[in-house]
């Protein structure tokens, strides 16, 4: 009997099919890949979204009239606490690579310090308030300009 048509054949239907399995397993991790960069951009939007919708929020608070300090500090960490920064921070923690996370967590920080100095009753548009306003601008693009360069985006240049 001849066996070489037989090796032949099965040979090929070996390449055949590892060749598929190669493929099927390439697309999986692009589509993989794909799914997890969609993540990371969807919780970064989140995060500096609910960044920027708590620092509207707790300055708004500290120019309304309080008619006490206890107040006024209820208020503004009221503000800070309904925005849903903590889940997308948590959210954050979770996706972000480490360097992300970081920037994440300074920008956090530099915004409730931000908080905790309207809660005290510092006013709006102060010295003091200037300069946290001026340390969260530079927490906030130090941030973003990490998340844009994790999604392979290119900085933008005008922050």
């Amino acid at each position: 009997m001849d066996w070489m048509p037989l090796l032949s054949t099965l040979t090929g239907a070996v390449i055949g099919i590892a060749a598929t399995l190669i493929a099927d397993r390439n697309r999986w991790r692009r589509e993989e890949a794909r799914h997890a960069l969609e993540l990371r951009r969807a919780v970064y939007t989140e995060y500096a979204a609910a960044l920027k919708d708590a620092g509207e929020e707790i300055r708004a608070v500290a120019l309304g009239d309080h008619m006490s300090e206890s107040a006024r500090d209820a208020a503004v960490r009221e503000a800070f606490r309904r925005t849903g920064l903590h889940t997308a921070s948590e959210r954050l923690w979770l996706m972000g690579p480490p360097l992300v996370v970081a920037a994440g967590n300074e920008a956090f920080h530099s915004l409730r310090r931000i908080r905790d100095a309207y809660a005290r009753g510092v006013a709006v548009g102060s010295t003091e308030d200037r300069t946290l306003i001026q340390e969260r601008r530079t927490a906030m693009a130090e941030m973003r300009r990490l998340m844009r360069e994790d999604l392979g985006i290119g900085p933008l240049g005008i922050e």
